[in-house]
């Protein structure tokens, strides 16, 4: 790959795509503008498009790559040239993404990322053909450049003998129906909707609400019932797109995951990077055992726009866990076992956290409108449970070099992090705190772009919090 190579002409169309995308509120802007001016509206609309195809084109044509002395090489620009040169031993992982339209033209996306990546990835090709890419990413992840792609086809049959593990149909329908992407749908679905109307004319708008309400509100209840139906399915169906096919693959001291129906993305992790692992057992998960595998992984960007956590396994058994852990993050096995809980005199805390807004909603309401004074109360009541649940499940457990925390927000998260992966030890205490022998302790360690993630554990023992930092400390 000495030789400099363009992008498939593939790219001109997401260069074409990228540019409008980003120029999208000024082209609808204009379009309102001129929209009763035929005769000036179709000349300006066409002589931009013709002008972001020509960029596009330029763009195509000026961008080369190429691997050259253990390093790669990319030179882009339309009036100025700009030269990129990304070493093999500073490249942290390699990414192939291929969207519907990669997969029509057989491309791919390849993202590469650097210990200093910051919200974008350190080089991207927007469009190669997938076995280039392939033996781009072996010939960028070894010491010795591969020679050609039969050998790099000999390196993926040795691939596949490594330990791997594919998500069923059944487990995806489950990790479906139990995600709670329902209320992220109905909530997007409720701003478009709120956004929607300012272009709805009030008659149309005012007669559809009359006709809605002649139904009745029994026939009310049955269209809210089918519309949060709709939401669910549509959530099921968002899941399984985006997780269908999900593999892990281990392979030396690198983690590979692939997933997607309509958009297949191949994920590198490597060992070294991976910060901590957890576990996460969502409300509705949790009591019918079902958990998912994460890790905190250092570095990285942001141009998928997705969680800062990478999923290791989307869903599992809890008796699973243990096996998996073994299999692809041995250094995190053997070590889960019940933290020790938050004293009992720490429940005041957490019911109060939890329910000080509702309890103060619950006061407003009952002065100025009291008949629907109900409502506030049993979300007060709401508010204590999940107090008193976080309390519950709340604790850590030191187990040789790791130690175990574990937290609940709404869904309960046990994280097992390495001593050296941890970068700061925090303790917090106010007055009431001391005076009840209690601190907060918060431990920190690298995410994603470099910055800090962080955990912590409200109204802990104190002696405990001071046998975590003397841990800390090596004292």
């Amino acid at each position: 790959m000495s030789e400099a190579k363009r992008l498939h002409p593939a790219a001109i169309l997401f260069n074409l795509i990228k540019t409008v995308r980003e120029l999208f509120v000024v082209i609808i802007a204009g379009s309102i503008s001129f929209w009763d001016n035929w005769l000036i509206f179709v000349p300006i609309t066409a002589g931009f498009l013709i002008l972001f195809l020509i960029i596009a084109i330029l763009t195509w044509y000026r961008y080369t790559y190429r691997v050259e002395n253990n390093e790669l090489r990319i030179e882009y620009g339309i009036l100025i040239r700009k030269k990129r040169f990304i070493s093999k031993n500073r490249i942290q992982s390699i990414d192939l993404t291929s969207g519907v339209i990669h997969r029509i033209f057989g491309l791919t996306k390849v993202q590469i990322e650097t210990a200093g990546t910051g919200t974008d990835a350190e080089a991207s090709l927007s469009a190669v053909k997938l076995a280039e890419g392939k033996a781009l990413r072996q010939e960028l992840k070894t010491a010795e450049p591969t020679q050609n792609l039969d050998e790099n086809a000999v390196h993926e049959s040795e691939e596949a003998a490594k330990p791997s593990q594919t998500i069923s149909f059944k487990r995806l329908f489950i990790a479906g129906t139990t995600s709670g992407s329902v209320g992220v749908i109905f909530t997007l679905a409720a701003a478009g909707l709120s956004e929607l109307e300012q272009f709805i004319p009030e008659s149309a708008f005012n007669s559809t609400m009359n006709w809605v309400i002649g139904f009745g509100f029994v026939i009310m209840i049955v269209l809210a019932v089918v519309g949060l139906l709709l939401l669910w399915l549509l959530g099921i169906a968002g899941t399984m797109i985006k997780n269908g096919n999900f593999t892990i693959t281990k392979n030396d001291s690198d983690l590979f995951i692939t997933r997607g129906l309509l958009e297949k993305k191949q994920l590198t992790i490597p060992l070294r990077r991976i910060q901590a692992v957890g576990i996460q057992e969502s409300i509705i998960r949790q009591p019918l055992g079902y958990v998912t595998v994460f890790a905190e992984i250092a570095g990285g960007s942001m141009d998928d726009k997705e969680d800062f956590s990478s999923t290791l396994f989307p869903i599992m058994k809890r008796d699973e866990v243990e096996s998996f852990l073994k299999t692809f993050v041995p250094d995190y096995a053997g070590i889960q076992q019940e933290p020790t809980p938050l004293p009992k005199r720490a429940r005041k805390f957490y019911v109060f956290r939890a329910s000080i807004l509702f309890v103060i909603l619950t006061l407003a309401t009952g002065f100025w409108i009291p008949q629907f004074i109900w409502v506030p109360i049993l979300l007060l009541a709401g508010s204590m449970g999940l107090g008193i649940w976080r309390h519950m499940d709340g604790g850590f457990r030191l187990d040789g070099d790791h130690v175990i925390i574990r937290h609940r927000s709404f869904s309960r998260n046990t994280v097992m992090m390495h001593h050296k992966r941890i970068q700061a030890f925090e303790k917090k205490q106010h007055k009431i705190q001391g005076s009840q022998q209690l601190a907060t302790m918060r431990l920190s360690i690298i995410g994603t772009m470099g910055t800090g993630t962080h955990f912590a554990i409200k109204d802990l023992e104190e002696s405990l919090t001071d046998k975590l930092a003397d841990w800390y400390s090596r004292r």
